[in-house]
C-alpha cells in the first residue's frame, strides 16, 4: 500500500514538471517547399501562428540550424487567439538540394516548435 501511494506522488511529480502542450497552431504548414531558387538570391516565407493558449505569448527565441537561415520577428505579445508571424530567410548562396530547421521558443514553454525550408538552389 506504501508503495503504491509512493508511485502515485511520483507519477504526479513527474507530469508536473513536463512542459505543458504546444501553445500554438501553425496556420500554415510547418515545412515549406521554395522550390527551385536562383544561387545567391535570397528568399524569405512566414509562418503564421495562432496562440492557443489562455495566456499572452512571445517569442522568446528563434534558433535556425546554421547561418544560411535568418529568422526575424516581432518582441510584442500575442493575445489568446490572435496570429504571430515568423519571417524566415534563406540565403541560397550554395547549390543542392537543402532541408533546414528551425526551433521557435515560446516564454513559459521548454519545448521548441520546429519549422522546416526546403528547395534546391540551381548552380
Amino acid at each position: 500500500m506504501k508503495f503504491a501511494l509512493l508511485s502515485i506522488i511520483l507519477s504526479s511529480l513527474a507530469f508536473s514538471w513536463q512542459s505543458p502542450d504546444a501553445p500554438v497552431v501553425w496556420q500554415v504548414p510547418t515545412t515549406h517547399d521554395f522550390g527551385d531558387l536562383e544561387r545567391g538570391v535570397p528568399t524569405t516565407t512566414t509562418f503564421t501562428f495562432r496562440n492557443v493558449s489562455t495566456d499572452s505569448l512571445y517569442i522568446d527565441n528563434v534558433r535556425p540550424a546554421c547561418g544560411c537561415t535568418s529568422p526575424e520577428w516581432e518582441d510584442v505579445l500575442v493575445p489568446p487567439d490572435s496570429l504571430g508571424h515568423i519571417l524566415i530567410e534563406y540565403d541560397a548562396d550554395d547549390a543542392g538540394y537543402f532541408n533546414k530547421g528551425v526551433k521557435v521558443y515560446f516564454n513559459g514553454y521548454r519545448k521548441a516548435e520546429r519549422l522546416w525550408i526546403e528547395g534546391w538552389v540551381e548552380e
